[in-house]
């Protein structure tokens, strides 16, 4: 089951990004976009980790990444009622949908069910040093080419003052999104073991 699940994110994050591109007539910049490079991040630690061990840490911090994708764009940039809230012709292609829902829940469910490794708490900090380099990447290439890929890091509209502020919610944010998968990996694990013990003492 665990090889199914993993390749099955591989797939999903790997065609999404292919209809993305067909879809943007092979534009790439694309790969500019969170959403892409953390869909590469899981495409290739998944399929590495579907036919040998990749770390804990290493597959947790590909499984934030994805959740993030998902959770930023259906609560800010999909919703109406957000003040980050983007118009999107493309929100219902299939690109969309597998980039920012189907591999984020695949990422999530395969991190529960299948990836019950322990990691302890303070990789949750460890893991935002991606998100933090890339909004340096942002605002840098922003300040360059004078465009930036999400409102949130628009310091032309925001200042650098708003930047920093939204930068440090998200911050905050993405450290607690850490945290709850790696307390659900624990509450999981725990239950296994727990339905274990049990089975094997009714057994014996």
């Amino acid at each position: 089951m665990s090889v199914v699940f993993r390749v099955l994110t591989a797939v999903s994050a790997l065609a999404g990004i292919v209809l993305l591109l067909d879809y943007t007539q092979g534009d790439g910049g694309v790969f500019v976009y969170f959403t892409v490079q953390s869909s590469v991040i899981i495409a290739v630690v998944s399929a590495v980790a579907a036919w040998r061990p990749v770390p804990g840490w290493v597959r947790g911090a590909a499984t934030l990444y994805s959740c993030i994708t998902g959770t930023v764009y259906h609560s800010l940039l999909a919703n109406p009622a957000s003040p980050f809230h983007v118009a999107d012709s493309g929100a219902h292609a299939p690109h969309n949908i597998l980039l920012h829902t189907v591999t984020p829940i695949l990422a999530a469910v395969t991190w529960l069910l299948v990836d019950r490794e322990p990691v302890r708490w303070w990789y949750a900090a460890v893991w935002l040093g991606y998100p933090l380099a890339y909004l340096a990447f942002a605002l840098i290439r922003g300040e360059i080419v004078d465009r930036y890929p999400y409102p949130f890091v628009d310091a032309g509209e925001l200042g650098y003052g708003g930047v920093a502020v939204a930068a440090l919610g998200f911050t905050v944010a993405f450290f607690l999104l850490g945290l709850l998968l790696i307390g659900l990996g624990a509450g999981v694990r725990a239950v296994l073991q727990q339905r274990t013990r049990v089975e094997d003492a009714t057994g014996a």
